[in-house]
């Protein structure tokens, strides 16, 4: 590995303003402060053909309403120990540790609204606000049943969609101090060159269907925010202002005061459209100027994570038989249907965006991906065969739904089956993981990387994608010993935006299968655009673990992949550790803009509940799949004519 100083030869010296907090007690309460002092100067080793590093930057903790409200006692420090290889308590006194190497970078989300509120609200607290008329009421609920839970989430929960706070509830003071024992707990666990922690928090946007009394559900416009480095010591949320737009607002005077950020729109697929709307948020057509202030706050997106993948629906995309993967089919936080619109899901926004940039010059679609988990016990569940879930009754196998009810034997004879729960178990998929490429692993370069859109998803497996493109790029280059050198020097990584000339660019796609995962069954390139108002599409199997290609079809040959039922034993021998390839596009047209991402796809294997239902000796449910295949999603690149 080259080491370079700041683009020179040697060691990159990482110096930052790291925070202590101290405590003051006022009334039984601790209030947590945030000071900033130099931090010393660690050397971190430079790689200028980048690294590529995996973590979660969706996480929460007792910090959350939800969280505490279902369980989980666990904190920012729990969930950074985690994160580097600890065992934690999930809140329902099991034992969870993460499955695999540690992670290289993590972030704690807790909801900015009433954060750390109703932590303080518990019977077991001194804290003065336990002495409030809605902390009595919700406090006779601490007996929780599920009925009871739910209406606890409903109290908080929905003046977070209004944006009318609980007035006896709404401690500015608390909430300050919550969110600086957060951001400490990023200082405390930061290593830089070795393991990278961001303050940051989650805006719990959502939007009402109906009237708030009618209870239809609403649709989910969440965002997670995430600094760089300092943080200021006050949130905006949406107590603050519901629009996103007054977020983004907010965003650019703390960028002018000295705190970069950027926010990451998560479960698009929940949002009945709304996520990537086609308007502003008061319905008046877009302009230029908004699709480059969302660009800049915006510039990456949540592919997948535990409530479903938002990267297509088969309804949108008919002739992607790979596009069922893990499907979230209802709003978060009730059992209603949510809409399978366009502007729900990632790959045809990435079409409505470049349509949109035609109109006005301007795109407020071309964002990056990441996965994260939005994991509720402080810790991502990534593992089929160990899936714990995302909040602490998920380890309960009744309740998630993965073996028959009332000790059964079978599926047959159950009437309606069990209810889902309100938090939908049963539709948890077990991802996802943000990865970067980036120079060292420090907040700087990872954020950066994260700006600049050098960033890729993965539904849980720790899979390493290189994607880049360029009119030089050529098939020579592919087993060159410098093959990344030559990339960088001859075309644009993922995330990037080049003229594609009369010819087209060529594309080098590279992926090797997680260590300790499946192997790789196939890599893909998905190709995107509109045309006539309409939104196309067209998918590509590029590089295949059997066989080539069929030039008509576009797709593999059958590798032979087989997951047995009876043990979830899989022939691993059919997939492949490594796969890369040069493609050219052999539709390119040069007067059309048009996306290109890299989808890599594993064997399949069993899904998690199909590894309770044998653990259980019962057959699988058949209303969920017996088997997944686990993938990961490179960043676009955009070729425009020229």
């Amino acid at each position: 590995m080259k080491k370079l100083l700041l683009g020179t030869a040697g060691l990159a010296l990482v110096g930052a303003a790291a925070a202590y907090y101290y405590v003051m007690i006022y009334d039984n309460r601790p209030i947590y402060e945030i000071e900033y002092e130099d931090r010393p100067e660690v050397e971190v080793e430079i790689s200028p053909t980048k690294n590529a590093y995996f973590g979660d930057l969706h996480v929460h903790t007792r910090n959350s309403f939800d969280a505490f409200i279902t369980g989980t006692r666990t904190s920012a420090d729990d969930a950074y120990r985690f994160a580097k290889g600890e065992a934690i308590d999930n809140g329902n006194n099991v034992s969870i540790k993460l499955d695999g190497p540690p992670l290289d970078f993590y972030g704690v989300t807790d909801h900015g609204e009433y954060m750390g509120v109703v932590r303080a609200m518990h019977p077991f607290s001194q804290d003065p606000i336990r002495k409030s008329d809605t902390a009595k009421s919700i406090m006779a609920m601490w007996g929780l049943t599920d009925e009871e839970r739910y209406e606890a989430f409903l109290t908080v929960g929905t003046t977070i969609v209004t944006g009318d706070a609980i007035k006896d509830i709404y401690d500015q003071e608390l909430i300050d101090s919550s969110w600086a024992f957060n951001i400490n707990a990023a200082e405390r666990h930061y290593e830089p060159g070795k393991f990278t922690t961001f303050a940051a928090y989650e805006y719990t946007q959502m939007n009402v269907i109906g009237s708030i009394d009618d209870n239809l559900g609403a649709t989910n416009l969440h965002r997670n925010v995430v600094f760089k480095d300092k943080a200021p010591k006050r949130l905006f949320s949406t107590l603050d202002s519901t629009n996103p737009e007054d977020l983004w607002s907010w965003m650019n005077d703390k960028r002018g005061e000295g705190f970069d950020v950027i926010a990451i729109p998560h479960n698009s697929n929940a949002s009945n459209g709304q996520m990537f709307a086609t308007t502003m948020t008061d319905g008046s057509p877009q302009t230029a100027a908004y699709a480059r202030n969302r660009m800049l706050n915006e510039p990456i997106v949540e592919m997948t994570q535990i409530k479903g993948t938002s990267e297509t629906h088969p309804l949108l995309s008919p002739e992607d038989e790979f596009a069922d993967h893990e499907l979230y089919e209802i709003l978060v936080g009730m059992a209603v249907p949510s809409e399978k619109s366009p502007g729900s899901f990632v790959r045809q926004s990435l079409a409505i965006g470049m349509r949109l940039e035609e109109q006005y010059g301007a795109n407020p679609f071309e964002f990056g991906f990441i996965g994260s988990s939005d994991s509720h016990v402080s810790a991502p569940s990534i593992s089929e065969e160990n899936h714990f879930g995302k909040f602490a009754h998920d380890t309960n196998k009744y309740q998630r739904g993965s073996v028959p009810p009332d000790g059964r034997e079978d599926w047959e004879k159950q009437g309606d089956g069990p209810e889902l729960d309100f938090i939908s178990s049963a539709q948890y998929g077990a991802s996802g993981l943000a990865a970067v490429w980036a120079e060292a692993n420090t907040r700087e370069h990872i954020f950066d990387a994260m700006r600049r859109k050098e960033s890729f998803a993965t539904s849980g497996p720790r899979i390493k994608v290189r994607f880049f493109a360029g009119v030089d790029l050529n098939n020579n280059m592919v087993n060159a010993t410098d093959m990344v050198e030559q990339a960088y020097d001859n075309g644009v990584p993922m995330g990037g935006k080049i003229s594609g000339g009369e010819d087209g660019p060529g594309f080098i796609v590279w992926a090797v299968q997680d260590p300790n995962g499946y192997p790789l069954q196939r890599v893909q390139i998905v190709k995107t655009w509109s045309e006539g108002g309409a939104n196309m599409e067209e998918i590509h199997d590029v590089a295949c673990a059997k066989g080539m290609p069929d030039p008509v079809t576009r797709r593999c040959p059958d590798n032979g992949a087989m997951v047995d039922m009876s043990d979830c034993s899989t022939n691993d021998e059919t997939g492949v550790a490594e796969l890369k390839t040069y493609w050219t596009d052999p539709n390119y047209t040069p007067d059309r803009q048009v996306a290109y991402y890299a989808r890599i796809l594993e064997n399949p294997k069993c899904r998690w509940s199909t590894w309770d239902a044998i653990r259980n000796g019962t057959p699988p449910n058949p209303e969920m799949s017996e088997t997944v295949q686990d993938r990961a999603w490179s960043s676009p690149i955009w070729v425009v004519p020229g």
